[in-house]
């Protein structure tokens, strides 16, 4: 820890030790408390602490216009984007209530946006339009073994016929071979037709590969009678002739175990103008917990998510061109835990850092490494500590961007474990041969920590819980900024409000940040007391506002071509230092690999500077940014839009 943090740490202790002694003696438990959190009010407020420090503020908005905030984006008009959908609340998704809002961090005002589906645990990503790409979401809610009613699960349907394929509609009934039970489908299914196989050396016909078709199927009648537990082939009710002869399912148990969430195939584009929904072509597959990255030639990957039968998506991945609005498959298959922290790296691969959001087998796709989407090719990366506890960890691309050095941190063991890790991880991808070394260390385990980079070229991370969703109380109540140059967290001010599941943070353009949601199962220690959602939103003011002046950023261009230049005007150019594009966020469940800071090279003139974007596309993805420019004590400027075509 750097002299300064050790200088403010031991200050900090030492008054309120002090204090605390005093009101002990003087007035026992009743006053103790009283006096230490009014002592506490004082110190946080005064103004050295919060140029030490920074400050928290809490923004409650009016209650008409609350919600259960589950994702966020900044948008290029300076608004945020809340997205709730059914909020994680049954009722609203039975009732079709799904929520979104804008609001304004200037004006603080609240506009509510029609929804036009259950959005909850969608994915999205920052578009070169200025648009928002959210694809996605909600079709089902898990039931919980012992409210399930009736016996289902998955159906694998195949067609053996090569010359055309066959759609099965909703209501289809399947009845077994040999356990004579019956099923019926919730949704209608597509089976491609049979491949034909021949031999490559002779040409011969060897066999067909019939088309697969997965299906959710569900007993007619409630009770575990109507369980199977063993395989079986099953006969398609209502066809005849070579349909009935080609097509059939086959299905493992299908039984009263807990039935996972189910994902949609719909995706739109919000436009930040117009503040609306578009509709763009559906997925080809459905997906709940996706993770959308851009690719180098400004194309999104949509990868992993719970299917429409509440299973892994088996690999099939995904790609949305902007230009057409539709979605084509990749080559290869792949597949990935949910919301996997996958970024662009500035060769045009891929580097998965290992963290996700959690549904998926623990064998499958945990590994990190580098991967070259061309190719299907992944190479694995060595060195990652507490490899066991990757889910719900954080993954930040560490200032500047141009470094190419990632940080990894916290985490938790699969699933609902209460094991949490208190390590940090860093990585340089430039490196020959670039494995994970451990950073320093968190002061607790942590799951679902947050982090913000800054303009300074440092890194905020704040909240999480010590144990799954935030159980027996183990909210964070934590901040710290990470400096990359000399690898260390210096201590800042506490939050106010806990965050875990379902929570997130976002860069705004003043330079502060916003934190949202939180989504804890108990309220208290004893895990007895059903916990309510967080409403409310919390404002991290770093040090850095709280200094005497600002540096100025004005006029310019509100578009920069790769390459080019552009000159702004500030009455403090003599006393710039850095100058940096910064991509909007877009958050949730941990995952934000939209987020990077790019340094510019930049001259000065008398009234103004000159910045110079760089040229590779990989590093600077099409798209709005953020343009900040810091002084020599670090102080930032607000952030000028600026868009890079």
């Amino acid at each position: 820890m750097k002299d300064g943090a050790r200088r403010r740490r031991a200050r900090r202790l030492g008054i309120t030790g002090v204090v605390v002694l005093a009101l002990a003696g003087m007035n026992g438990p009743w006053l103790y408390r009283f006096g230490t959190d009014k002592y506490h009010q004082y110190t946080i407020n005064k103004p050295e602490y919060k140029a030490a420090n920074g400050h928290w503020d809490i923004i409650n908005f009016p209650e008409e216009y609350r919600l259960n905030t589950i994702h966020a984006a900044l948008l290029h008009t300076g608004k945020v984007l809340l997205i709730a959908g059914s909020g994680n609340n049954q009722d609203n998704f039975d009732a079709k209530k799904f929520d979104t809002r804008i609001w304004d961090p200037v004006k603080g005002t609240v506009k509510a946006i029609p929804t036009p589906a259950d959005l909850f645990c969608t994915g999205h990503t920052q578009l070169a339009n200025g648009n928002l790409l959210i694809a996605g979401g909600t079709k089902r809610y898990e039931t919980l073994k012992g409210d399930v009613t009736k016996a289902g699960g998955l159906m694998v349907v195949h067609n053996e016929n090569p010359d055309k394929p066959i759609t099965l509609p909703a209501g289809t009934k399947f009845t077994g071979k040999t356990n004579g039970k019956t099923f019926v489908s919730k949704d209608p299914v597509l089976v491609p037709r049979a491949k034909k196989v021949f031999d490559k050396a002779t040409g011969k016909f060897l066999r067909n590969d019939p088309g697969l078709g997965r299906i959710y199927v569900e007993a007619q009648r409630s009770g575990q009678k109507y369980e199977t537990g063993t395989q079986d082939n099953y006969r398609v009710q209502g066809l005849t002739g070579a349909d009935a002869r080609n097509t059939y399912g086959i299905a493992q148990k299908l039984a009263l175990d807990k039935k996972d969430f189910q994902g949609i195939r719909d995706a739109y584009e919000f436009d930040p103008v117009a503040e609306k929904y578009i509709k763009v072509d559906p997925m080809n597959e459905a997906r709940w917990y996706p993770t959308l990255t851009t690719l180098s030639d400004g194309k999104v990957l949509s990868l992993s998510g719970l299917d429409e039968i509440g299973q892994l998506v088996p690999g099939k991945n995904e790609v949305f061109d902007p230009k057409t609005r539709k979605w084509t498959y990749t080559k290869g298959i792949r597949q990935f835990p949910t919301y996997p922290a996958i970024s662009l790296m500035q060769n045009g691969k891929l580097f998965y850092s290992g963290s996700n959001a959690g549904y998926g087998p623990d064998d499958v796709g945990r590994d990190p490494g580098i991967w070259d989407l061309d190719t299907n090719k992944f190479t694995k990366l060595k060195g990652l500590s507490d490899p066991n506890m990757m889910e719900t960890s954080g993954t930040v691309l560490l200032p500047p961007a141009q470094d190419e050095k990632y940080m990894v941190i916290g985490g938790g063991g699969v699933g609902e474990s209460a094991l949490s890790s208190k390590k940090t991880r860093l990585i340089d991808l430039k490196d020959k041969n670039p494995k994970f070394v451990d950073g320093p260390e968190l002061e607790k385990g942590t799951r679902y920590p947050q982090s913000s980079i800054l303009p300074d070229d440092t890194v905020l991370v704040s909240g999480g819980s010590e144990d799954y969703r935030g159980r027996g109380a183990s909210n964070i109540l934590q901040a710290r900024i990470y400096d990359p140059k000399s690898n260390s967290f210096d201590k800042v001010a506490d939050p106010l409000v806990g965050r875990n599941y379902h929570s997130g943070s976002i860069l705004l353009p003043d330079g502060r940040v916003m934190f949202f949601g939180s989504n804890s199962l108990y309220a208290d220690k004893a895990n007895t007391k059903p916990a309510t959602f967080e409403q409310r939103i919390e404002i991290y003011t770093p040090p850095y506002l709280y200094r005497d002046s600002r540096p100025s950023l004005s006029g310019g261009p509100k578009t920069i071509a790769r390459g080019g230049s552009a000159t702004f005007a500030s009455q403090h150019a003599s006393s710039a230092k850095t100058a940096r594009l910064i991509r909007p966020s877009a958050s949730t469940h941990v995952t934000d690999v939209d987020q990077r800071s790019i340094a510019l090279d930049f001259t000065k003139t008398k009234d103004g500077i000159t910045v110079t974007v760089p040229k590779n596309r990989n590093l600077v993805e099409s798209g709005w940014y953020m343009l900040f420019v810091t002084d020599d004590q670090g102080t930032p400027s607000k952030a000028q839009w600026v868009k890079v075509p």
